[in-house]
C-alpha cells in the first residue's frame, strides 16, 4: 500500500519531471534572447518555428535565437506575437486554443529587465519562466488549531477544472506587481477586501519545471500566508471558483495527495505544512526530498 509520504513524493516528481531521466530536456533547444537563455524549445516546436525565418534564426549551437534586427522589447514582442497569431489561425497547436489575451514578461531571472513579452498560453512552447502568486488563507478555531480555506475551481476553467486549489492565486501579468496581483486575485476570486488582503505576508517561493504534451513549464509561485478572522468566510467572486471549504490540517493532508487537488497548489500547501511544523524531519522520512522538490532552480 502506498503511504501518504510516497504519494506526496510522486506529486513532487510529477511537477519536476523535466529534470527526470528520459525527459525531453536533452532534445530541447535553448531559447536565447539578447544573448541570454530565457527558455527551452521542444524540438517539435523548433521545426514549426523554422517556417518563420524573418523572426527566428535557424538553430545553431543547440539554441534558437531571434533575428538580429529584433533588438528591442517592442520589436521582439511584436514579431513573436505575429508568429503566434499565425499559428493560432492555423490551429495546429492545441495549447494556443486557450489563448488568453494576457501577456507575460520574458526574462532570464525575475530580477532582470524584461527582454520581451509573450501571450500567456504560448509560454510553454518556448519554455519561458512563468511567475504567479498563491495565497494560503487560514484561521484559528476556538481551540487555537489552524484551519485552511481551500477553493474548488470552476468546471469552466481551461486547466484543472473542478480541482481543489489555494484560496486565491493568479499569474503575474506584464506590468503588474506581485502585491497588486495578490490584492486583485483575493478580491476577484474570494471577495477578500483589500484591507484584509494587504495583511498577507510573503513567506516563500515554490519553484518547479514539468513537461507535458503542450510543452515545458518552468514556474515559480510567490507564496503568501494570509491569516483571516475566524468569522470571515470567502465568497465566490468572478466565477473562477465554485466553492470554498474550511479544512483541518489532518483533512488537508488527506486531500493533498488525492487526484482531487491541483498539483502545483498541493506543493504550496505542503510548503505551508512544513513551515508551520505539521511535517517534521524526525517523523517524515522524505523531509529533505520534500524541501528540495519545492525549490528547484528554474
Amino acid at each position: 500500500m502506498t503511504t501518504w509520504s510516497e504519494k506526496m513524493l510522486q506529486v513532487l516528481r510529477r511537477m519536476n519531471n523535466f529534470y527526470s531521466p528520459g525527459s525531453s530536456r536533452t532534445t530541447c533547444l535553448r531559447f536565447e534572447v539578447g544573448g541570454e537563455q530565457v527558455g527551452w524549445v521542444p524540438s517539435k516546436v523548433a521545426s514549426i518555428l523554422s517556417k518563420f525565418p524573418e523572426v527566428f534564426n535557424p538553430p545553431q549551437g543547440g539554441a534558437i535565437t531571434l533575428c538580429q534586427n529584433l533588438d528591442s522589447y517592442g520589436r521582439r514582442s511584436e514579431a513573436v506575437d505575429s508568429v503566434l497569431q499565425s499559428l493560432r489561425r492555423e490551429g495546429l497547436l492545441t495549447v494556443l486554443k486557450g489563448w488568453r489575451d494576457e501577456k507575460y514578461e520574458v526574462m532570464p531571472r525575475f530580477c532582470d529587465t524584461p527582454l520581451m513579452c509573450m501571450e500567456r498560453s504560448a509560454t510553454s512552447l518556448f519554455g519561458v519562466k512563468r511567475y504567479g502568486v498563491h495565497i494560503n488563507g487560514y484561521c484559528q478555531d476556538e481551540n487555537g488549531e489552524l484551519r485552511m480555506w481551500v477553493g474548488r475551481r470552476s468546471m469552466t476553467k481551461q486547466t484543472y477544472p473542478g480541482k481543489l486549489d489555494n484560496l486565491a492565486a493568479g499569474g503575474l501579468a506584464a506590468g503588474i506587481s506581485v502585491k497588486n496581483t495578490l490584492i486583485k486575485e483575493c478580491e476577484e476570486e474570494a471577495c477578500i477586501p483589500a484591507d484584509i488582503a494587504e495583511t498577507a505576508r510573503p513567506v516563500s517561493t515554490v519553484s518547479y519545471t514539468y513537461e507535458d504534451e503542450e510543452g515545458v513549464f518552468p514556474e515559480s509561485q510567490f507564496v503568501f500566508d494570509l491569516e483571516l478572522p475566524p468569522e470571515f468566510k470567502p465568497r465566490i467572486g468572478d466565477g473562477e471558483v465554485q466553492d470554498f471549504y474550511l479544512y483541518s490540517m489532518d483533512k488537508l493532508k488527506e486531500v493533498l495527495v488525492s487526484d482531487d487537488f491541483k498539483p502545483n497548489c498541493a506543493m504550496v500547501v505542503l510548503d505551508f505544512l512544513i513551515r508551520h511544523s505539521y511535517i517534521q524531519p524526525d517523523t517524515e522520512p522524505y523531509y529533505q526530498e520534500f524541501v528540495a522538490g519545492l525549490h528547484h532552480t528554474l
